[in-house]
């Protein structure tokens, strides 16, 4: 570009070369001043605004304020719903608990209402004297975690604590520990005694129940019947299987009810009382024997079960 400079007073004629170079200097530093000046334009109305209460500002607060809020909406609305989804899974780990409870104080012959579950824990006590603080969203989530992880503890405890209890009940129920008679008349004791035939001192290896002839024989514990059929000195006798060689036996029956290989249950009626056999009267006869030796019957049905 070539500028041509004329000057009135003298002749002399004056030419300038403009080059790229001097082109693009000269746009920069306009370029420059342009935003120099709207940049100063800018703090002057920002600084000035609050004296002056600039809508401009106002809008651009309001902007920002609006932006803020926002964000702090969203964090509350994720915080809530994470919380939200931790209480759910709470309260059906509760349901669980409340589940096992009762069954656990079923198998432990504990009524549930003994332990007043439905009610809000009494808790109690002076006001503290250390300066109480309020938690934040952190700190809520954080404590929800630990009493979520607290809960599935106690409830795997509690699951192994049933698994244990079932089979110790399991185990009761095949333990001699409930009456065969509905009496609690001895008529002869386990152990040594005066023979009603001999009249010599023998041992007894039972013990007998005076009951009229006809009444009930239940099983004392659950098992399989192993023999049920006459015997020469014992008339109609029941054995029951019990396992870990344990057996008990059922003496003197007017009736047999089971035969071989059948399975009884705990108070199962299994005969009828009678007075067959090496007997002076109807009654039954009671034996609990271990690995075949006798024990006393009395030890077992003392016995919790």
């Amino acid at each position: 570009m070539n500028i041509i400079l004329v000057s009135g007073r003298s002749s002399k004629v004056r030419s300038i070369t403009l080059g790229k170079s001097h082109l693009a200097i000269a746009g920069g530093c306009t370029l420059f001043a342009i935003v120099t000046l709207a940049c100063l334009l800018h703090y002057v109305s920002l600084r000035y605004a609050v004296v002056n209460d600039s809508p401009y500002l106002r809008t651009i607060l309001s902007t920002i304020q609006a932006q803020e809020n926002e964000k702090v909406r969203s964090y509350l609305r994720e915080s809530l719903n994470t919380m939200a989804a931790k209480m759910g899974e709470m309260q059906a780990q509760l349901l669980r608990l409340d589940a096992l409870g009762e069954r656990l104080s079923k198998a432990a012959g504990i009524k549930p209402q003994d332990f007043m579950l439905d009610r809000p824990p009494a808790r109690g006590g002076a006001e503290s004297t250390v300066p109480a603080r309020q938690l934040s969203m952190e700190d809520l989530g954080a404590q929800l975690d630990h009493l979520a992880q607290r809960i599935e503890e106690r409830t795997d405890t509690m699951g192994a604590l049933q698994a244990t209890l079932s089979v110790v009940h399991a185990k009761q129920q095949l333990v001699p520990t409930s009456l065969p008679v509905n009496t609690g008349y001895y008529s002869s004791n386990y152990g040594w005694r005066i023979d009603p035939f001999t009249g010599l001192n023998a041992f007894h290896e039972g013990i007998d129940f005076m009951a009229e002839e006809g009444t009930p024989i239940e099983a004392a514990a659950g098992g399989v019947v192993v023999f049920a059929g006459q015997h020469p000195q014992y008339g109609n006798m029941i054995e029951i299987d019990h396992g870990n060689d344990l057996v008990s036996r059922y003496a003197h029956a007017s009736k047999l009810l089971v035969k071989v290989g059948d399975v009884v249950l705990r108070g199962s009626k299994i005969a009828e009382v009678g007075n067959t056999g090496r007997s002076t009267g109807a009654h039954l006869h009671f034996e609990v024997r271990q690995r075949g030796a006798s024990q006393n019957p009395t030890r077992f049905l003392r016995l919790p079960g």
